[in-house]
């Protein structure tokens, strides 16, 4: 770990004085947020419940003393709010950090969920016995705006400033891709991101328990790429009860059944290399980074998450095809969620061309970039500095994200992205499958954990 020999260090009443206030306004303002359907189904101008989101964080802002400024994307309705902190040092706007979350959430049908998705009730959870907070956007990522805003809506009553400016920014349509939220920002409202040198955002700084005094808090330095993909499948259309030797859809099926079925090799990027490495170290082994199952049989319940990060990855999710039992359609169509480590996007393409072979072509719903950082400097510092005081046992280490964020579009700014929404988590919770899952939810300990240790280190960074 690197930090800047010319940054003062912090001053201890930032650094170790959290402002315990705000953890229960993290829980209340969580619960108010999950009521709030903003529901994004897909890539339309069309959505739900964002307005009325953003609505409310305008409001909690302003009720204590802050100006925040609303703004619309594509439409009315794609809204989002904006506020600029000053800083007290003297360089405070130069080096603005950008703290982000997304105000949309994905469709949560109510069948399978324990308690009802949008009701946001608090509850005991079977496995660990702990208080949760349960609904839809609990940890994707309402969470991270409510200890946001807990923290900030408390330094607005006590008059608590951070050392560099802060721009708070709430989002819509992260969901989708952001083309009605964060790249529509970063290419028509550059200026709210004046001076910005880093953002924090999703998905980052949980923890990962080793033993009972030691926790490894994994912070997000890099995300694979996205390449969502519709495949188109032509054939010769007919009655179904005749022979047809050129049907679309069995075409399109043998393409999808090649994508879902292909395990791409294993590629170990600067960050996982570092990842496995931290964790070699914290479990006396010596871990090899190419090994999958043996990493996956270390992991736990984090191996949905960190596991997809050891390769590139295509998962078939939509089929769309014909009008009528006995009709063979003329066309039939698929969906493909495809990922990519930083650096092997090219080698990702070839791989989807030669699977889908010369009768299933490809085109992009949603294309963007993978990102990767360095684990170093001030603000890592600061972060695992702030972790450490909450827990003694706590490790920041770096990893990878198997799935992507608005920190997409902020790189385009030349803003270095990390993703650090602090939760200390029981070891029983299986927290990978509560992204886009049944029965989302998040522990009000382990919330109130994370309004203490973001407010550290936005004071100290």
């Amino acid at each position: 770990m690197t930090v800047d020999p010319g940054r003062p260090a912090a001053a201890p009443d930032l650094a170790l004085a959290p402002l315990a206030a705000a953890e229960g306004d993290a829980v209340d303002l969580l619960r108010d947020l999950i009521r709030i359907d903003s529901t994004n189904a897909g890539p339309r101008p069309e959505t739900v419940g964002e307005r009325a989101a953003a609505e409310y964080v305008e409001a909690v802002l302003r009720e204590v003393g802050f100006d925040p400024q609303p703004f619309a994307t594509t439409s009315p309705d794609r809204a989002g709010v904006v506020v600029r902190i000053p800083g007290t040092e003297p360089d405070a706007a130069e080096r603005a950090l950008l703290l982000h979350g997304h105000l949309d959430v994905v469709p949560a049908p109510p069948q399978g969920w324990t308690h009802p998705p949008f009701a946001a009730e608090v509850a005991p959870d079977e496995a660990s016995g702990l208080d949760m907070v349960w609904g839809r956007g609990a940890v994707d990522m309402k969470d991270m705006v409510a200890m946001s805003l807990a923290v900030v809506r408390e330094w607005g009553r006590s008059g608590m400033r951070p050392r560099r400016d802060v721009v708070v920014l709430m989002l819509p349509d992260e969901e989708a891709g952001g083309l009605h939220g964060s790249h529509w920002l970063v290419e028509h409202r550059p200026e709210l991101f004046t001076g910005v040198t880093e953002a924090v955002g999703e998905v980052g700084g949980y923890s990962m328990t080793i033993r009972d005094d030691l926790r490894l808090y994994l912070v997000q330095t890099a995300e694979k790429g996205i390449a969502w993909m519709r495949l188109r499948a032509a054939g010769r259309a007919g009655h179904g009860s005749m022979l047809n030797e050129d049907n679309a859809v069995t075409e399109l099926c043998r393409a999808v059944t090649r994508l879902g079925e292909h395990r791409f090799p294993v590629r170990v990027t600067p960050t996982t290399r570092a990842f496995v490495g931290e964790l070699s170290e914290a479990l006396g082994v010596d871990l090899d980074p190419t090994d999958v199952e043996g990493l996956r049989a270390v992991l736990g319940p984090l191996a949905r998450i960190v596991g997809a990060t050891l390769s590139n990855t295509l998962q078939p999710t939509m089929l769309d095809a014909g009008t009528k039992v006995n009709v063979i359609p003329g066309e039939a169509t698929a969906h493909v969620d495809g990922r990519f480590l930083p650096g092997y996007e090219e080698e990702f393409l070839a791989t989807v061309d030669s699977l889908l072979g010369d009768r299933v072509v490809r085109e992009y719903v949603v294309r963007d970039i993978a990102l990767e950082t360095t684990f170093d400097g001030p603000s890592i510092e600061a972060m695992a500095a702030a972790l450490r005081a909450e827990d003694p046992g706590a490790r920041a280490v770096p990893y990878t994200l198997s799935g992507g964020t608005d920190a997409k579009a902020f790189s385009l700014l030349g803003v270095r992205c990390f993703g650090f929404a602090p939760l200390r988590l029981p070891p029983s919770l299986d927290f990978g499958s509560l992204f886009h899952g049944v029965d989302e939810r998040v522990p009000v300990d382990g919330l109130q954990f994370g309004v203490r240790v973001l407010d550290r280190f936005l004071r100290a960074c």
